[in-house]
Parts: C-alpha cells; sequence; structure tokens
C-alpha cells in the first residue's frame, strides 16, 4: 500500500525538540494531593487562556508546569515508583485542567494513555526503563492519526527490522503534544500488520514535526504532521501495543475517558462563564419585568438545566472511572465491557453538554459577549472541534447492542 500524500512544503518549518527537564518530576503521594495540584495549576492556567488561544501561543510554561506537578504519572504503578492513582482522579484531574484551559488538558491525553498501555502490554524491564523516564518528568507525545486512510484504525506507517532497533517511515496528523514533547510514540505496523508504539527520541535524525495545525478550535494542542524518515528506534522502546486488544483490556476504555473529562471540564468553563458574565454585564431584558439579568426566570431555568445535565455527565464519568480501577485490576470480558458502556454513556452527555453549555453561553449573556474581547467564541470552538474525535452516533449504538442484545463494544481505542 502506497502512502497517503501528505503537504510536505513547510517541511522547513520543522520545529526543533525541547529540552527534557533537568529535575526530576514531582511524586503525588495521594489522590488528594492530585487534586489539590491540579486546581493550583488550573488557577495559573486559565489568566492567560484566552490570549493563548487568540494569538495562538504555544503553552510551554505551562506545560512544563503540568508535567512536573507529578500530574503525567499518576497512572504509574506503584511498583515502580509511581502513584497508581484511582482513573476517577485521573478523570478529575483532566477535567479541572481542561476548565482552565482545554488545550493543555487534551494534550496529556496520549502521555497518559501510553503510560496505561505499558502497564497493559510491556514486560518488567521495558516497564522499568520507560515509567523511570515518565517519574523524571518526560513527556510522550503521539503520532498515531493518519491523514489520508479510509479509517481510523487503519495505518499505512510501517517499521523494518534493523537488529537492535526497528526503522519506521510514514506520514502522521493529528499529532497533539509531539511538538513540545521528549519522547513520540508513533503507531507503525509490523511485517505482520501488527500496530506497536516505537517511541522514537524528539530529535531523532528522519523525525520532523512540523507546526501547522489550522484547525478554528483546541488550537494550542499543537497538533499537526509529523513526518517519519527512516526514524531509528531502539527495541527497548518497541511497546506491543496491539496486544492490549488482542484480549479484554481497560486500555480502549481509558484514551476514552480522558476525552470525556475534556468536554466535561469545557463545559464546566462555559457554565462559569455565563453566570460570571450574567451576573457581572448582561442587561435584563425590556419585557421581562426585572431589574437585573440574573432574575429573569428563563435565564434561571437554563442555567439550572445546564447545570444539572453537566452534573449527571460528571457523576457518569467517575462512575465510569470506578469501572475502569476494576477492568484494571480484573481485566475480564465483563469487566472490560463494563468500563466501555459506562465511559460510552459519559461520552455521549458530556459532548451533549459541552456543546449545549458553549451555544447556550452566548444566548443567556447577550450580544455583548460576543465582542472579541472577551474571547468566550474559544468554548464554542474548542467543544465543537474536541468532540469530532469519535463520532457519539456509534455510542448510541454501542449501548442498544449491548443492553439489547448483550453484544459487548469492540477492542479498540474508540471504545
Amino acid at each position: 500500500m502506497t502512502l497517503s500524500p501528505v503537504n510536505t512544503d513547510n517541511a522547513a518549518k520543522a520545529v526543533p525538540a525541547f529540552p527534557r527537564p533537568n529535575v526530576a518530576a514531582h511524586i503525588i503521594k495521594d489522590d488528594a494531593e492530585a487534586i489539590t495540584i491540579a486546581k493550583a495549576l488550573a488557577a495559573e492556567f486559565v489568566k492567560d487562556s484566552a490570549r493563548r488561544d487568540r494569538e495562538r501561543i504555544w503553552p510551554v510554561a505551562e506545560l512544563d508546569a503540568f508535567s512536573q506537578s507529578g500530574l503525567w504519572s499518576i497512572n504509574v504503578p506503584k511498583a515502580f515508583g509511581g502513584p497508581d492513582l484511582s482513573y476517577v482522579t485521573l478523570a478529575k484531574v483532566i477535567e479541572i485542567i481542561s476548565a482552565a484551559d482545554s488545550s493543555i488538558g487534551q494534550i496529556a491525553q496520549n502521555h497518559l494513555g501510553v503510560v496505561a498501555a505499558i502497564r497493559t502490554v510491556s514486560d518488567e524491564d521495558q516497564q522499568k526503563l520507560l515509567f523511570g523516564e515518565v517519574l523524571k518528568g518526560t513527556r510522550f507525545g503521539n503520532a498515531f492519526s493518519e491523514f489520508g486512510s479510509k479509517r481510523a484504525v487503519d495505518f499505512e506507517t510501517r517499521f523494518t527490522d534493523g537488529g537492535d532497533h526497528v526503522v519506521v517511515s510514514g506520514q502522521k496528523f493529528y499529532s497533539s503534544g509531539a511538538l513540545l514533547a521528549h519522547l513520540v510514540p508513533i503507531v507503525a505496523l509490523d511485517d505482520q500488520g501488527r500496530a506497536w508504539y516505537a517511541i522514537a527520541e524528539r530529535d531523532a535524525p528522519g523525525l520532523t514535526v512540523i507546526d501547522d495545525w489550522s484547525s478554528f478550535g483546541q488550537r494550542t494542542t499543537l497538533s499537526g504532521t509529523v513526518l517519519l524518515d527512516n526514524v531509528k528506534v531502539p527495541k527497548s522502546h518497541l511497546v506491543p501495543g496491539y496486544k492490549g486488544y488482542e484480549v479484554p483490556t481497560a486500555d480502549g476504555a481509558i484514551f476514552q475517558i480522558i476525552q470525556v473529562a475534556v468536554d466535561t471540564g469545557i463545559a464546566q468553563a462555559a457554565i462559569d462563564e455565563t453566570v460570571n458574565f450574567v451576573r457581572t454585564k448582561s442587561r435584563a431584558w425590556v419585557d421581562s419585568g426585572v431589574e437585573n439579568a440574573w432574575d429573569d426566570p428563563y435565564t434561571i431555568q437554563a442555567i439550572g438545566d445546564l447545570t444539572l445535565r453537566l452534573h449527571a455527565a460528571q457523576a457518569l464519568l467517575e462512575k465510569a472511572g470506578r469501572a475502569i480501577d476494576r477492568a484494571v485490576i480484573d481485566p475480564t470480558a465483563e469487566t472490560v465491557a463494563e468500563a466501555q458502556i459506562v465511559t460510552a454513556e459519559a461520552k455521549i452527555l458530556s459532548t451533549e453538554i459541552a456543546i449545549a453549555a458553549t451555544n447556550k453561553l452566548f444566548e443567556l449573556a447577550g450580544t455583548r459577549s460576543t465582542l472579541a474581547e472577551h474571547g468566550l467564541d474559544r468554548h464554542w470552538r474548542n467543544a465543537r472541534t474536541h468532540t469530532l474525535h469519535d463520532p457519539v452516533r456509534w455510542k448510541y449504538a454501542i449501548l442498544g447492542k449491548y443492553f439489547l442484545n448483550g453484544e459487548k463494544p469492540p477492542l479498540h481505542a474508540w471504545s
């Protein structure tokens, strides 16, 4: 199969690698500390989030603070020195960060998903090596998806055996986080068509990351094109990702729950912005018979409805986290299916409330809220962009097949 064409005109604009941290990252002690640290970081990240979005400023300092805080190692097993916290906590951390800046929240997704995959499929020596990197503060990026393939699960990037290393060639897109990563996991196929994570050094010869992400939303996730021209990856960094989907594991649900948390974070931010704007800037409608916008009965009803729907999504998000915890400890067909199903339910509600809340913001806050100086349009753009990662209409099908016919969901990263 020939590689799908990718525009390489901007290859000369390749972004150089950023150095690894020279101080080891903090190690989180427990769930409570993780939430406390996430809230402290979010309070800082939110300050310039509108400007970063408007001017597409790379969140370099913010990402360093995020990964050095210890929040990027919270699902490293205790046996290797990690906190091994609940996925309820992991999801809440991503929600808190995403409410402040959803691009920063999304950048962590693939890193945390790869950490989970290493736990599932790697042998002890490889786990010790790669988890050791994570605990130091090393960030994994992402070179998974491809632009021109027929389906998201179809990969044309391949590797060949080079003795003590493999050689990877191909082209990737939607590579969130690769630009500011230290290591880049590349999904590549072996000669049997099995998908592996070939984890390359960000500055490896032949690995080119181009800053060409042009979406109207999630503008600073730093997604874009990755070119792979005979990139050498040591076999110590070749992770058999396919094994996570040959038998039931929680890997797919873990990738999905982080997506859910980004969307509930966006919804929370939109509702908070709506309340703040209505309370401080909006005017009462001429026919309302009230003095203040916050006394408008229709606005009151709408805020109550949005908040209720967000709380429902958050409750399912927490339930999904607990189901994933059980599936990680005891991965059976039944526990994994339960985790997938509850996560799919949460994904549906989080998508719907993220879009509804970001749309309703302008209706309730009024015309003044559309002024560029407020930057509130970023919430709708981010919600609309991020919720496209996998179609919610197929989540309904998964639920119907499961509850009506007892059919378990497929095993892949989108389920």
